[in-house]
């Protein structure tokens, strides 16, 4: 798929907006393409990979979310397709912080002791 990308972009010149998504809308859609053989089919018999950057930053003035760039570059191609984006948080330790706390932590400025329980053995 890549292969299609470089060609398409060979004689184009781009705008400073599609240099800067270029990259990342590549990768998104080839990745995309290994997932649905429909969608690699849509993208191959599609208008050109420099068109579709085209249509990514339409009327972009000064940024846009990469979400909102992805899913410009599946309806280029395939009008009716959705992306999902999910994101998750890892410390570092390899997801093992990720599982909740049995019980919330909470916190009470009250203190209270009781004889009975302190006497009580």
């Amino acid at each position: 798929m890549t292969e299609k990308f470089k060609a398409d972009l060979k004689a184009v010149k781009l705008t400073g907006h599609e240099k800067a998504v270029q990259p990342a809308v590549e990768a998104a859609l080839a990745d995309f393409c290994r997932q649905n053989a429909e969608f690699e089919q849509a993208v191959l018999q599609g208008e050109s990979f420099a068109d579709c950057l085209k249509a990514c930053v339409k009327g972009v003035q000064g940024s846009i979310s990469d979400l909102e760039v992805y899913k410009r570059a599946v309806a280029f191609y395939f009008p009716t397709a959705k992306v999902h984006m999910a994101l998750t948080l890892d410390l570092g330790d390899g997801g093992s912080s990720n599982t909740p706390a049995e019980k919330p932590i909470t916190v009470s400025s009250k203190v209270e002791l009781s004889l009975d329980e302190l006497l009580d053995f």
